[in-house]
């Protein structure tokens, strides 16, 4: 028997990536996932790094990036490389403009795309990318007036 396919979520239209990521992730390890989320760059990392630390007053998020010695026992895990071997495979949240090419390994997979039209165009992209192959996928377009991810 096969494993089952990669379920793909693309949250569109989101006017600050970082705050916004920094609730999915609340919201998944409240629910006892493990995360890994993929940044564009080590600046993006950095940025990320430092708003897990300072969102919210009442929330502690353990996260390490994927090289740390830690990784294996961390629940939330950020890299920007490609190569770096992960120590888990439930949940990858991208924040890049292109598919992790490890996005597979993972139960479940979400696509944080800006306002920006540039990432829009690579995130139409990434959607057909994954319809042609057949991934089960959702789309969660924000509006101007939606309240965050809580």
């Amino acid at each position: 028997m096969s494993a089952a396919m990669t379920h793909i979520d693309f949250h569109t239209n989101v006017p600050d990536k970082l705050p916004f990521t920094c609730r999915l992730i609340r919201k998944a390890a409240n629910e006892g996932w493990q995360v890994v989320v993929f940044c564009t760059d080590a600046d993006e990392q950095a940025r990320l790094d430092q708003a897990l630390w300072t969102f919210s007053e009442h929330d502690f998020l353990p996260h390490v990036a994927a090289e740390d010695p830690l990784a294996a026992v961390t629940p939330v895990i950020l890299t920007c490389r490609e190569d770096q071997p992960l120590p888990h495979n439930r949940l990858l949240i991208n924040l890049s403009t292109l598919s992790p090419t490890h996005f597979a390994r993972f139960e479940r997979l979400i696509e944080v795309v800006s306002t920006d039209a540039d990432e829009t165009d690579a995130g139409r992209q990434r959607f057909a990318y994954y319809r042609q192959r057949g991934y089960p996928l959702k789309h969660h377009p924000r509006s101007a007036n939606e309240q965050p991810v809580q």
